[in-house]
């Protein structure tokens, strides 16, 4: 464990409250990092991974989009080195890079950081699309977007604005994108322990554990789907690392809209998720510097570790933080009863005589219906906007898919029989 350097009187709480919040939302494991000011409180794990083995705060773990705020600063250090101006025109640095948009000339570097550039999940579907394997395939990829409003306009979260600044750093300081990150904030910042990668599963470290999907209250070991992941989601960390990591923040002086967004405490922060991990981090407007790993991926009533990451706040500032509690188990067992009641009524269904026109029986397809849209439904539900493969979709929540599923094979098992009757 990273030393303790202050011994706050409720830290020793810390860990019954992370222990309680890892139970209740189903957590095989989990990492912790806190920091004061530019001090290591501690960096602890807890749980295991998907081998058996404990989680330390020395095991990798996806940090996922908080590897958004590295790639910040990184394009920060050469606006600092006056490499680049964040308010100028992206292409002024970038002539590849070209939308299918007129207006895209205007997109400047801050535009890319703050979300503002006008590219949307839904303008360039970058999970669903095939997948780049490096920043430069991903900067040609993104000729195909159109924008959705003005740059600088529209706040709209897409993985493919870090994409592009990806490549950014990559072409202003001449040097690989995910070497630059170890040449330059890694090694400086002594996380010895941390990597960043292109693709997944592709590129993860053979130390990394695979992390878990969770369906009707158990956790499953399973692979990250493949995706494109530099410069959005792509770094590999440890809690010893992200407590170093945290504790330069005060030298490094974070803004929000670059890499990090301000909440309705004051306080900064940025959320991660992976489809087998989730990640947060957090500092605080009283000097504490949070992040949280699981080996969790998101899903229905598991959006990220906010929570958790709130809850030590609470206890660092000596408050009292709300009773750990999560839906995920209630949501899943809903959803196992929908698909036992799925399968009850089909066979009631068939055993009676058919009550009306066969040309109703087209309803029975709806089902079908909504398990063909529901990638879609599940994006603008959930992320308001979001793009999401059928492939991920399972990850994020099995149950919903096998009862839809299972709805669907019935309904359609029953239209048929009554058909021919």
């Amino acid at each position: 464990m990273v030393a303790a350097l202050l011994s706050p009187p409720d830290v020793s709480a810390v860990d019954g409250y992370v222990s309680s919040y890892r139970a209740e939302a189903g957590y095989p494991g989990v990492a912790v990092a806190i920091t004061k000011g530019d001090q290591v409180i501690t960096a602890k794990g807890y749980g295991h991974d998907s081998s058996g083995a404990p989680v330390t705060e020395h095991t990798k773990m996806a940090i996922a989009s908080v590897s958004k705020s590295f790639t910040a600063l990184a394009v920060r250090q050469l606006a600092d080195a006056g490499e680049l101006d964040l308010d100028r025109p992206v292409r002024t640095y970038l002539p590849d890079f070209e939308v299918a948009d007129p207006r895209g000339e205007r997109i400047t570097v801050r535009h890319l950081l703050n979300h503002t550039s006008g590219i949307t999940d839904r303008t360039l579907p970058e999970k669903s699309l095939p997948q780049p394997n490096t920043p430069a395939e991903a900067v040609q990829r993104a000729r195909q977007a159109t924008l959705a409003a003005d740059p600088g306009v529209q706040n709209r979260y897409t993985n493919t604005n870090y994409h592009v600044a990806g490549r950014l750093v990559e072409v202003v300081s001449g040097e690989n994108f995910n070497a630059y990150l170890k040449k330059h904030i890694f090694e400086p910042l002594g996380m010895n322990e941390t990597v960043a990668i292109d693709v997944t599963p592709r590129d993860l470290p053979s130390d990394y554990r695979e992390g878990h999907v969770y369906a009707y209250g158990v956790s499953v070991a399973a692979a990250e789907p493949h995706r494109f992941v530099a410069g959005s989601d792509g770094v590999i960390s440890t809690a010893a690392d992200m407590a170093r990591w945290l504790a330069a923040q005060q030298a490094l002086a974070p803004r929000d809209g670059l890499g990090w967004t301000a909440d309705e405490r004051g306080s900064l922060r940025h959320s991660g998720i992976w489809f087998t991990g989730t990640a947060g981090q957090l500092l605080t407007k009283s000097g504490y510097g949070i992040a949280v790993m699981t080996n969790s991926g998101v899903g229905f009533g598991n959006e990220g570790t906010s929570g958790l990451e709130d809850g030590i706040a609470d206890l660092l500032d000596g408050a009292v933080p709300p009773e750990p509690s999560s839906p995920r188990l209630a949501i899943d067992l809903v959803l196992a009863a929908l698909t036992l009641s799925s399968l009850g009524l089909t066979i009631r269904a068939l055993r009676r005589p058919r009550r009306f026109h066969k040309a109703w029986q087209v309803v029975r397809f709806v089902p079908l219906g909504v398990l063909v849209a529901l990638p879609a439904m599940t994006g603008l539900l959930y992320g308001g906007g979001r793009d999401i493969t059928f492939f991920q979709l399972a990850h994020y929540s099995l149950p919903l898919v096998v009862w839809l599923g299972v709805s669907s094979v019935m309904n359609i098992g029953v239209a048929v029989v009554r058909w021919r009757r």
